[in-house]
């Protein structure tokens, strides 16, 4: 796996930072179908899943390695998937959360999700209370159930959602891996009247989260010692961003160094780390830096090329 190499000298990937990455990334689903040939009339299956850009085939790769089962497919014209199926291989994932836990709410899919595997492999799908009861705990994790299951299944009432209380960010390792999925590393190039050649570089460390997790934002803050929580007006979701020049030469480049980010994302970072040693070395001032730095920007982010 030489193209992995460039993530990884051994090939292996830390744990925490896994959890990081599925705090970001993954997906808990529970799938019912109609099914005629079986007795019960339906089938369910559940499925642990982290689909990404085709560009980051390599990590799904790492990922695939690290828990030693489930596959990768493509998905789509630009994205592959890793996912799990077997309630035997299902087992080793469900160990890792256990050992590893997630701290966003996504946590709460989790223990839902583990209730039904539980049930699947208790058999208890195979039964009207069960089937009725896996519904129930369907309709609480990601978008609920489909209007077909609703319809067959009347009244059946979402079970409550477990509470995600402890936030607190327990391993770097973690906030590595949620960056990898979460993180955007920023450069603006804004106007200026105030300075001599009418505009100002303006670097920007984000990380945006619906507004249930807004206390994790918060912790990253008091976690990283910079930066702050700012909610968006008339949106559902808030950022934690870093903007000041010091913190980020000084706390977040440090941090990043020591604990890598892994994927596409680390291109990015390379490129931002670029702009802020222009930036220490006042380069940013002159015209020339500035068309520099303005070169560096063009290829980041969403105006990546894919080669």
């Amino acid at each position: 796996m030489k193209k992995n190499e460039k993530y990884n000298k051994n090939n292996e990937l830390n744990p925490n930072f896994i959890t990081g990455f599925a705090d970001g990334e993954a997906c808990f689903s529970i799938l019912i179908q109609n099914r005629p040939d079986l007795k019960i009339g339906w089938h369910v299956q559940a499925s642990f899943q982290i689909a990404l850009n085709s560009k980051d085939k390599a990590l799904l790769e790492l990922i695939c390695t690290h828990f030693g089962v489930g596959s990768i497919t493509k998905k789509g014209k630009d994205q592959n998937q890793y996912r799990v199926t077997s309630i035997k291989d299902l087992r080793i994932i469900i160990n890792h959360f256990e050992k590893y836990p997630l701290i966003t709410q996504k946590f709460s899919d989790y223990i839902l999700f583990k209730q039904v595997v539980d049930m699947v492999n208790r058999q208890e799908h195979f039964t009207e209370e069960g089937l009725r009861k896996i519904i129930a705990i369907k309709a609480s994790i990601n978008n609920g159930i489909t209007e077909k299951l609703k319809a067959a299944f009347p009244n059946i009432s979402p079970v409550p959602r477990p509470k995600v209380v402890d936030q607190r960010i327990k391993d770097p390792s973690w906030l590595a891996g949620f960056t990898s999925a979460e993180g955007c590393f920023l450069v603006n190039i804004l106007k200026s009247k105030t300075h001599q050649i009418g505009e100002v570089v303006q670097l920007r460390f984000v990380i945006s989260q619906h507004t249930r997790d807004k206390q994790l934002l918060y912790s990253l803050v008091d976690y990283l010692g910079c930066g702050k929580y700012s909610p968006r007006l008339n949106r559902d979701f808030g950022e934690m961003i870093v903007t000041r020049f010091s913190d980020i030469e000084s706390k977040i480049i440090p941090f990043f160094d020591k604990y890598p980010i892994l994927g596409v994302k680390l291109l990015d970072y390379t490129d931002f780390k670029r702009v802020v040693k222009l930036m220490k070395n006042k380069v940013h001032l002159t015209g020339e830096g500035l068309e520099q730095i303005k070169q560096i920007k063009s290829g980041m982010n969403r105006d990546r090329s894919s080669d």
